[in-house]
């Protein structure tokens, strides 16, 4: 611990910061949950800022999830994002692997390639991604979707796993080849497995990019039966707000967050372990 922080006074108002810093977090997050719970007559005959009333109204839950085809975005969502992310952590885990531990040449301008990808806006490239997947049949699916999502997730997914690859000891490597083991066993078996704080690392960060992308779900699907919950959340937020239905809208947004804070909740010490190992290494 520094010096600084040794003194009452300044871990006081450390403290203090990290406590209404707490609040500004969690606070939406509470209000989106009571705002679930309330019908139209509490939110506007009320303070929008009070306790719901009893009974409180689960009903808008199913109510949304049935009128609104939110389930089919759930699932559209959970497809893409699940598939787009295991792709890309596969394909993107190999590709850092043969930069990290295997020197040929032009590897090293391959590598930058890949870094110089990652700043080049996305905007830039919307108009001939459009072009590209429509002359190719694949817009308006799903699968457009996650050929589109796997592919943007490659290039941070290399810059982080190459820095994981390259501090493995090479001695296990050469134990294994000495053990008859081929580079196929010894990538899925051996190197992977002691790469496992990165991959969870770039995974989590992956599954929040993809699950709450919005401008690609726009650009390339414009079928409602292939919405993602960003995409059909905007398309329902629209009809809400001329028939004032915010309970609903809230009970949707909170439907939304469910995965991604039970995803995290399950992976957050896999994932200060793997910013830790990243930072120590």
């Amino acid at each position: 611990m520094s010096d600084g922080l040794k003194n009452p006074i300044w871990r006081i108002v450390v403290n203090l910061l990290l406590i209404v810093w707490a609040i500004m977090v969690l606070y939406p997050l509470v209000w989106t949950v009571l705002g679930s719970l309330k019908d139209n007559q509490q939110f506007f005959q009320g303070n929008p800022w009070d306790l719901p009333q009893i009974p409180l109204l689960f009903s808008n839950f199913s109510y949304v999830w049935d009128k609104y085809q939110f389930g089919g975005y759930f699932m559209n969502s959970i497809i893409v994002t699940v598939v787009s992310v295991l792709a890309g952590l596969i394909l993107s885990a190999m590709t850092a692997y043969i930069l990290a531990r295997f020197a040929f040449k032009g590897s090293g301008v391959l590598y930058y390639v890949y870094i110089a990808s990652m700043m080049i806006p996305m905007f830039l490239g919307m108009i001939p991604l459009f072009f590209l997947m429509s002359d190719m049949g694949l817009t308006n699916s799903l699968l457009g979707l996650i050929i589109v999502y796997t592919v943007s997730t490659i290039p941070f997914s290399v810059f982080v796993l190459v820095g994981f690859f390259k501090t493995l000891p090479s001695e296990i490597e050469e134990a294994a080849m000495m053990d008859g083991a081929s580079y196929y066993g010894i990538f899925f078996r051996i190197m992977m497995p002691l790469a496992k704080p990165g991959l969870i690392s770039v995974s989590i960060i992956n599954v929040l990019n993809t699950w709450n992308e919005y401008i690609l779900g726009v650009v390339l699907n414009s079928e409602p039966s292939k919405y993602t919950l960003p995409v059909g959340i905007a398309v329902m937020q629209g009809e809400m707000q001329y028939r004032t239905e915010w309970g609903p809208l809230f009970a949707a947004l909170l439907i939304s967050m469910v995965p991604v804070m039970i995803f995290y909740l399950i992976f957050q010490r896999q994932i200060a372990s793997g910013i830790t190992a990243g930072a120590v290494k």
